[in-house]
């Protein structure tokens, strides 16, 4: 069996911690570098409940792609929840691990997984990477549809093909507005529009879209929105991110069982559709 330092090293390897946002808290969080590893589960959150998760399934690494402690903290009392997630992680000898922008931007990353998730083409990066030779890598993705949908068409596959959650897909244009090239973001990403209409798409699907940017963005050009849940855009990346550790597994023979939570950390759980719709 591989040691954590060797999973953490072929880790590193897919998603270097250089390549993260200087404000970002990427990395190993908790656990002993020489410590065997069998089993590792993939996540998007690490919260208690994801923890409790590995503890059934007798992981011994948790991965995840949002930090634990994005913003520093000065105490891990079992008092606070956070400080509870640690307790339970070192308690069960589970080591946890984070890639989050270093994700974002990796050839492939949670963009690529989106798309894979939504069955379009991958053209280029949204927002390139400029120490990538080859212009793979990037945040975003710009992607072409194999044959044209509409608006309307587009918002039901992404409703049918990413994880339900209480939220769903909303929906910013005509509804009847012909969608040929999609721009996609795992993730917040209201900060990309200029990018976006840039690249030409001809309708941008991401998460945690604010009021007065969408507005803006569909004021200024035809532009069609479609705004998911931010844990629905990202939980594809855990599957693509298993599947990338699993390869590396059965290349250096390390036979770790490899799996992906399925459990619903969206933090909204109920919608409750209004009774007038338009169009």
């Amino acid at each position: 069996m591989p040691r954590l330092s060797e999973v953490i090293a072929a880790l590193e390897n897919l998603w270097p911690a250089e390549r993260a946002e200087s404000w970002d808290a990427v990395g190993t969080v908790v656990g002993d570098p020489d410590q065997e590893v069998t089993r590792v589960l993939f996540a998007v959150d690490p919260v208690q409940e994801i923890v409790d998760e590995a503890v059934r399934l007798g992981a011994d690494l948790l991965v995840t792609h949002h930090p634990l402690y994005l913003r520093g903290t000065t105490t891990v009392a079992a008092s606070h929840f956070k400080g509870r997630v640690v307790h339970t992680l070192i308690k069960n000898d589970i080591a946890l691990h984070v890639a989050h922008t270093n994700a974002d931007t990796a050839d492939p990353g949670v963009s690529d997984a989106l798309a894979g998730a939504l069955d379009v083409r991958v053209v280029r990066p949204l927002v390139p990477d400029p120490t990538d030779p080859n212009g793979r890598r990037g945040l975003g993705r710009v992607c072409e549809l194999d044959h044209p949908l509409t608006l309307r068409e587009l918002a039901a596959r992404a409703a049918e093909r990413l994880p339900a959650t209480a939220q769903g897909i909303r929906v910013a244009g005509d509804p009847d507005t012909v969608v040929r090239t999609l721009a996609v973001s795992g993730g917040s990403g209201d900060s990309l529009f200029d990018q976006v209409r840039a690249a030409g798409a001809d309708a941008f699907l991401t998460a945690d879209l604010r009021h007065h940017p969408a507005s803006e963005a569909v004021a200024r050009s035809p532009l069609a929105l479609l705004d998911a849940a931010h844990w629905a855009t990202e939980w594809p990346w855990c599957e693509q991110a298993a599947g990338q550790l699993d390869e590396i597994s059965d290349r250096h023979g390390w036979d770790l069982r490899v799996h992906v939570s399925t459990t619903v950390t969206d933090p909204w759980t109920a919608h409750a559709a209004s009774s007038v719709t338009t169009k």
